[in-house]
């Protein structure tokens, strides 16, 4: 018996109720069917393909994790606390006497060369992380199928097993009305 005739033929669901059912399961089928189709192409994290990186995006990739780190800021703040007491301590013969107009020059160079260094790596970044992302979604998207696959599986099994029940309660009812009927006849 398919599960069509499984469906429409139980007794707790109306012949609208199935056909409801089994529009609904065919729905799903072809949404699985899609989904199954667009999965094909689901990769594992450790198989993504990244594109080699050039000397200039590893370099990017060196300098944002540089500058972005607690030594270098420890580092760059002991440098520039040296240059000023140097300076202040040189009096009249200091390199770079107060306002330190060469240290707010070296500063300045600085930051303008490590910004659109950062922004490389991160835009890089950014791009693998969509890539992790999307491979998520696909697995998500599959898990969610094989779900829904195991939840149609359950429901027809029920509706089974509702037959089964269904139709053992309607022997055993013929049976004690046969026996009714015999017991009455006897008397």
């Amino acid at each position: 018996m398919t599960t069509k005739q499984t469906a429409i033929n139980s007794p707790s669901i109306s012949k609208e109720d199935a056909q409801q059912l089994e529009l609904l399961r065919e729905h799903r089928r072809r949404l699985r069917q899609r989904e199954k189709d667009k999965t094909k192409k689901l990769v594992d994290l450790e198989h993504i393909e990244v594109p080699s990186i050039s000397t200039g995006q590893r370099l990017a990739d060196l300098v944002a994790s540089t500058i972005g780190s607690w030594r270098f800021v420890i580092f760059q703040s002991t440098g520039i606390i040296l240059w000023i007491i140097g300076n202040v301590l040189s009096g009249a013969n200091s390199w770079d006497p107060y306002p330190f107009i060469l240290l707010n020059l070296l500063l300045s160079f600085q930051a303008a060369y490590t910004a659109p260094a950062i922004m490389m790596s991160q835009n890089r970044q950014s791009e693998l992380d969509r890539r992790h992302a999307q491979n998520d979604y696909e697995i998500n998207v599959k898990a969610e199928l094989e779900i829904e696959l195991l939840h149609e599986k359950i429901d027809i099994l029920k509706e089974q097993e509702l037959m089964r029940l269904t139709d053992s309660v309607r022997d055993l009812s013929a049976q004690l009305e046969k026996l009714s009927n015999q017991l009455l006849d006897k008397r």
